[in-house]
């Protein structure tokens, strides 16, 4: 059997519009006409919507990664002063016997006693930093010089400096009284200070490099079925929905529609599908039947015989319909309304 004179789906042009509602792309598709095919492009649409959506949110998620880290204001700050107030309590430590614990035991008592009650203290700066690492510790307050040179050696780039300094002190080289030495080392500091030396030493000592280790790779972990379940499951329901429509047209067309065309006469299928509408109208069965009597091919010379002598009975019974409407109108008789509407279906 041939198909239609207005076909325009076939296997490519399928495959064109699924590649076009996938990807969203601007071109031009034809739409299907039947109702299950139609069902099943909605379907497929929803499919790539979802795929795409979820695709979109993991790529994205791997392109912004975020360092979650505690923002400290510096010393004064509620999460160190008050460190029960917040749920997990803040842990933070210091170097024991140290001007930094010092310093904490004179002027902020209730975080150092905090830190000694709690064994947060570590007994080197090297231990404060793996406990940093390690996630055993918040926060560690230590002498600022020092965690700069830390941060900036840091292999790894796992710890950084938050904060505004709590007091700053210079430091200084001590020389006998009298000494020669002492204003060769004053103007040659004053050099290094007006033509950049000390700024560029500080960034190479202070700052670093500051580069992953080679022997680590860090590579996004892959997509698994798992995460686009949900589409697949959509599909696959969309599947199963559309062959059971499938099985319910073809009872529809077969057996339903012939008795469903008598009762309804007033039109009210149209109200819920105008194809479904239009398959109960006489005119509608008459383009059916028009199309399928134009599709249909023989395979043995007596069907086309058959065909031609129907053909032909059919058009010598319209030039006697035509030639009788004649007659009536010259007789001073005009075809009935149901004749009109008939013609003109």
């Amino acid at each position: 059997m041939a198909p239609p004179r207005d076909h325009k789906f076939s296997l490519f042009r399928t495959y064109w519009l699924v590649w076009a509602v996938l990807f969203q792309a601007a071109v031009h598709v034809d739409c299907p006409r039947g109702f299950t095919a139609r069902f099943m492009a909605n379907m497929w649409a929803m499919f790539a919507v979802v795929f795409l959506a979820i695709y979109t949110a993991n790529l994205a998620a791997f392109m912004i990664t975020r360092e979650e880290f505690h923002d400290f204001s510096g010393i004064n700050d509620t999460k160190l002063q008050y460190p029960t107030t917040v749920n997990p309590a803040c842990k933070f430590g210091t170097v024991e016997e140290t001007n930094s614990a010092m310093v904490l035991k004179r002027h902020h008592s209730l975080m150092y006693n905090y830190m000694v009650r709690h064994h947060y203290n570590r007994p080197s700066v090297q231990d404060g930093v793996k406990s940093i690492k390690k996630n055993e510790l918040d926060a560690f307050i230590y002498d600022a010089t020092v965690l700069d040179y830390l941060v900036g050696q840091d292999d790894d780039c796992q710890i950084l400096t938050v904060g505004s300094w709590y007091s700053m002190t210079g430091y200084g080289l001590a020389f006998p009284r009298g000494s020669k030495y002492l204003n060769l080392f004053n103007n040659k500091l004053m050099s290094y200070k007006d033509n950049g030396d000390i700024e560029r030493l500080q960034r190479f000592w202070m700052t670093g490099t500051c580069k992953p280790m080679k022997q680590q790779r860090r590579a996004s972990e892959p997509l698994a079925i798992e995460q686009f379940l949900s589409a697949y499951l959509l599909l696959g329901i969309g599947m199963v929905l559309a062959m059971v429509l499938l099985g319910l047209e073809h009872v529809y067309f077969k057996y339903v529609r012939k008795h469903l065309a008598k009762k309804d006469s007033g039109g009210c299928c149209a109200l819920v599908s105008l194809s479904m509408g239009k398959s109960l109208t006489f005119r509608g069965a008459v383009y059916e039947a028009t199309d399928k009597l134009r599709r249909h091919r023989c395979r043995d010379p007596l069907c086309d015989t058959h065909i031609w002598k129907v053909k032909h009975e059919l058009d010598m019974a319209r030039m006697r319909i035509k030639h009788l409407e004649k007659e009536l109108e010259a007789n001073g008789v005009k075809p009935s309304l149901k004749k009109q509407q008939l013609q003109a279906g």
